[in-house]
């Protein structure tokens, strides 16, 4: 089941990619991921209702909830979406797939997870390969000040997605399930934004186009409803490392995507970078160790 769900993630958040670019344009960025995730959470409360899935939570629950949505739902989306503005989406997507690092980070300090050496091999070929595939993108940017905001707007998304994934192992420890703690992180993340839209004076905007209103349908509901739920799914069940290398591997999907819809060509670095992609995927999901000590025996002495 773990297998399905994983290779399920990989396909819906690597669809996700052309989405979000198909969402850039009169709409303001706060508006859109509003937008997204108003439906995603109307979706996920009826679904929840109608199918006996929605739990009852504790008010001390709440404060967790809220958390996470903020971060999951809210402060990552616009960090992201900040970031590509100031350097290219390759460049962002190489921050992005540093997730499982930050996870394993967190994870030893906040819940004291060991990860093993096959998982650390496995990360760096996979940020390697990772590098290789938006590698043009890497040589065509321009290390400026405004280079540098958008580092820092990338690694602060990260750090906000990967502290969602905490608060989503603490939610689940405490016996509140993935989809109840989707549907209601989803509401507190529409709340913030609309918090920042209002402040900021930004108007409600919409284009009635067939590609911004099918984009932000899939956006809403494969890419947000299935989406987040089956990845803390797969949170609780592989650990926050090994599901967030999900990151490392979508990129692989929406390439080819973009290879279709944006004229994207392969080259010999980029399958290069694929293969090592695959193989450290491969690598971190490997429980025994890659290299194993043998112990050399003394002769007896005659």
């Amino acid at each position: 089941m773990s297998a399905l769900l994983y290779v399920s993630m990989i396909f819906i958040w690597g669809f996700s990619w052309i989405s979000i670019k198909w969402q850039h344009g009169d709409v303001p960025m706060e508006v859109s991921i509003f937008y997204r995730f108003a439906i995603a959470a109307a979706v996920m409360f009826v679904v929840g209702k109608l199918c006996g899935k929605l739990q009852p939570v504790k008010r001390k629950d709440h404060a967790f909830l809220a958390l996470q949505g903020v971060c999951l739902f809210c402060c990552n989306f616009l960090a992201f979406y900040s970031a590509t503005l100031y350097i290219p989406s390759g460049l962002v997507a190489v921050f992005m797939a540093s997730a499982p690092v930050f996870n394993a980070v967190h994870s030893k300090l906040f819940y004291k997870t060991q990860t093993n050496a096959n998982f650390w091999f496995g990360a760096i070929l996979g940020l390697a390969g990772i590098s290789l595939l938006f590698a043009s993108d890497l040589l065509q940017t321009d290390w400026s000040q405004d280079t540098l905001y958008g580092l820092l707007f990338a690694l602060l998304g990260t750090w906000c997605f990967s502290i969602g994934n905490m608060l989503s192992i603490r939610n689940t420890k405490n016996n509140v399930q993935p989809f109840t703690a989707t549907s209601y992180a989803m509401v507190y993340g529409c709340v913030a934004l609309l918090m920042i839209i209002l402040v900021r004076g930004i108007s409600f905007e919409f284009t009635m186009t067939t590609q911004y209103i099918g984009s932000l349908l899939y956006l809403a509901i494969p890419a947000s409803v299935l989406g987040f739920t089956f990845y803390l799914i797969l949170v609780d069940r592989l650990g926050a490392s090994n599901a967030a290398y999900i990151l490392v591997i979508t990129p692989i999907v929406a390439l080819s995507v973009s290879a279709v819809f944006e004229d994207y060509h392969w080259t010999l670095y980029s399958t290069l970078g694929l293969v090592l992609v695959i193989f450290g995927n491969v690598l971190t999901q490997r429980k025994k160790p890659l290299f194993v000590r043998t112990k050399v025996q003394s002769l007896p002495a005659s």
